[in-house]
């Protein structure tokens, strides 16, 4: 497909490397000429200088012929603006990014007259991804399927684990329940393993659970259960803003600080449950002088990555709990995971996952086109969630005698709310909702590509 992207920042940057690592013909307008210089030499793409919010600069990049337009400068308005003006030049698919949640419910109401095909908030997600990482902080990552029933859970086994030195076939007895490790990071390594795998101390799991039986699993890990009470949140920024409401909604005590005055005011008056602090989160001694060692979470979401790291290895260093930095530097995860800081969140990469899973839709032919696509390991595992339709090949087979092509796992199906794990028994029906993991460089755009015929 044909793809224009206007905005070669940090988004679409993310964007455009995701969808052009899966063989489409991209373009990208930005008006930096730093980042023209930067995109022409990073990406195997075409980068134009100029505003794409002109008629001319949209007919360089051939939006008229183009499958998809999307718009990711940092302005909420030149975005709408990009995609209204890419629909009367007939390119039939557009999307915004958003940055002001604010905008959503108007968005909605305006979407057709406005052109657009899809909105992606990318601040506001990942808010939603650590409250979700918070509910469970046992987990250092969560991801929801089959309209929530059923969820991957990344964890990490260390010494003493029940799961080191036994076989994967083994897990329902030691565990007690059943579950399924859908994929293992070992020594950077992604693999998708099989029943003899045998688990090892610093092996990073991912786990196909059932939504209910989650604190069961916390609890025959022996993970911590404690409930989340007081939290800390440094930069008050969008996501700051968007997960302290979540939070005192649910109950938690928030201590946000931001050092900006007239940001703290604006918020104070916003969310009068959050206790707001104008200082400078990035010091140590303002963070010992606000109780840092009684949090049990730390939520370091400024707009500096460097900052946040550091934050967060101090409140690690101190003995809290969880600490969470936002990071878009894809270099700096490693970073935090040599520093002891296992859980990130990415604002720019949970937007390009939302993309991707829109544009593999598009390349469909069929209505059994991926409903979401997870990236796993820093993109080298994938899992994706397809519906099972009437044209889904070998429909009413035992599994057992039906080949998937190499490195691809059936990780589970939701059948009338059920959750099922899988065995060589088991048959795929219409109307299943299943959840496959696979290696990155495999491209899955409809369930039938699983099939080894």
């Amino acid at each position: 497909m044909k793809i224009v992207i206007v905005g070669g920042g940090k988004v679409g940057f993310a964007i455009a490397r995701e969808v052009s690592g899966e063989g489409h013909d991209i373009t990208i307008i930005d008006e930096n000429s730093a980042n023209y210089e930067w995109l022409s030499t990073s990406l195997d793409c075409m980068a134009i200088l100029g505003d794409g919010t002109t008629l001319g600069a949209q007919r360089a990049a051939g939006v008229g012929e183009s499958d998809l337009l999307i718009a990711a400068t940092p302005n909420d308005e030149v975005n709408i603006l990009c995609c209204f003006l890419a629909r009367k030049l007939g390119c039939p698919n557009t999307i915004a990014r958003m940055r002001r949640w604010e905008y959503r419910e108007e968005m909605e109401l305006l979407r057709e007259d406005l052109g657009l095909s899809m909105m992606v908030t990318p601040d506001g997600s990942a808010a939603r991804e650590v409250f979700r990482l918070l509910q469970f902080p046992g987990f250092l990552k969560r991801e929801s399927f089959s309209k929530s029933r059923v969820e991957i859970v990344t964890i990490e086994l260390k010494a003493g684990s029940v799961l080191v030195g036994k076989q994967l076939m083994d897990l329902p007895r030691v565990l007690g329940q059943k579950v399924l490790i859908c994929a293992v990071q070992r020594g950077g390594e992604g693999i998708i393993p099989d029943g003899s795998f045998v688990l090892q101390e610093g092996d990073e799991i991912y786990v196909t659970a059932a939504s209910a039986d989650l604190a069961r699993l916390m609890g025959s890990l022996g993970l911590r259960k404690k409930r989340v009470k007081n939290v800390m949140i440094i930069g008050g920024g969008r996501m700051g803003i968007s997960l302290a409401k979540m939070l005192t909604d649910s109950g938690v005590n928030v201590k946000l600080l931001d050092k900006d005055p007239e940001r703290c005011r604006r918020i104070a008056e916003m969310l009068p449950g959050v206790l707001v602090l104008c200082a400078d989160g990035t010091r140590q001694e303002i963070l010992k002088s606000e109780n840092i060692t009684q949090m049990d979470a730390v939520l370091a979401l400024t707009n500096m990555d460097e900052e946040n790291v550091f934050i967060c290895m101090y409140a690690n260093m101190v003995g809290v709990p969880q600490a969470i930095p936002k990071v878009n530097r894809s270099e700096y995860i490693s970073v935090c995971q040599n520093c002891g800081i296992r859980s990130t969140v990415s604002p720019k990469d949970i937007c390009a996952q939302e993309i991707i899973r829109y544009v593999r839709a598009m390349q469909s032919t069929s209505a059994a086109s991926v409903l979401s696509v997870y990236n796993m390991m820093d993109g080298k595992v994938e899992s994706l969630e397809f519906e099972v339709t009437d044209g889904t090949p070998h429909l009413g087979e035992r599994l057992a005698d039906v080949k998937l092509k190499p490195n691809i796992l059936l990780s589970c199906i939701t059948r009338q709310g059920q959750v099922i794990f899988p065995g060589g028994g088991d048959v795929l029906r219409k109307g299943d909702v299943v959840v496959v993991v696979t290696t990155r460089n495999r491209v899955i755009v409809e369930l039938r590509d699983i099939f080894a015929d």
